[in-house]
């Protein structure tokens, strides 16, 4: 089972023009996928996986976004 949790994020205003031009052109993702994508490769990339608990933590950021990038919503 999946939890979510909602956030507020302040962005540039480049980068959400460029999502917005990139969710007008892919209209299979939405603002929601495209995050969540983007902060579980940002910690697969950036995590060490040296411990137990960083392993598993690890595990779960590559399940969340190889999920987010072949679901077909």
């Amino acid at each position: 089972m999946t939890n979510n949790v909602s956030i507020l994020a302040e962005i540039p205003e480049e980068l959400h023009e460029s999502l917005k031009t990139y969710l007008e052109s892919h209209p299979s993702w939405d603002q929601d996928r495209v995050f969540a994508a983007a902060l579980s490769l940002f910690l697969l990339q950036n995590g060490n996986g040296q411990t137990p608990l960083a392993s598993q933590s690890d595990r779960a950021c590559a399940r969340v976004y190889l999920e987010t990038l072949f679901s077909h919503q």
